[in-house]
């Protein structure tokens, strides 16, 4: 596919909006829209039996979700993975990790957004205050067991897929 121009269509602090001129493989052309966000960072905080969430309300979906700490950086910033995902640890829930695991990649909506993200694992965990944006002022954290999370998942109560996806690491690198 060739991108023949693109415009930015909409920008904020969090994301720009693009729509992209394209000519198919077969000569045809269209329209493309994408979404670009930079690069987040999903932790998995883990004590060796329980995962700590976070629920926040999504304004998008109307709901509060239940979700694994993640977020990018203000501004749209460059930071480097391992410290973007040690500072949301910290800013979302207070906890600071003695030890930080890369896990993987996820692409969020590649039909949509150009956004990718990397998963990690966080151990031997010291608690700490929350150091929230204003966004964030009505999150809530709590520990669930592996048990209590697999059920909130069967149950419908953790839908994030970034989160589903990322547990799907972390239970793929305790296999193997």
């Amino acid at each position: 596919m060739e991108t023949l121009s693109s415009r930015q269509v909409y920008a904020n602090s969090w994301m720009t909006v693009r729509e992209d001129a394209v000519r198919w493989p077969d000569g045809s052309e269209g329209v493309y829209g994408v979404i670009d966000k930079p690069t987040y960072a999903l932790v998995i905080p883990f004590d060796g039996e329980r995962l700590h969430l976070v629920e926040q309300y999504r304004y998008a979906v109307g709901k509060r979700r239940w979700e694994f700490p993640a977020g990018t950086a203000p501004e749209r910033a460059a930071v480097e993975p391992a410290e973007l995902a040690a500072r949301e640890l910290r800013e979302e829930t207070g906890l600071v990790a003695g030890r930080m695991e890369f896990l993987g990649h996820l692409d969020v909506a590649p039909g949509m957004s150009s956004q990718l993200g990397t998963v990690w694992l966080a151990t031997e965990l010291t608690a700490g205050s929350p150091l929230r944006e204003h966004s964030e002022q009505d999150m809530r954290a709590a520990w669930f067991t592996v048990v209590e999370f697999e059920t909130m998942v069967r149950r419908g109560e953790i839908t994030d897929a970034q989160s589903l996806a990322a547990y799907l690491h972390l239970q793929l690198r305790r296999i193997m």
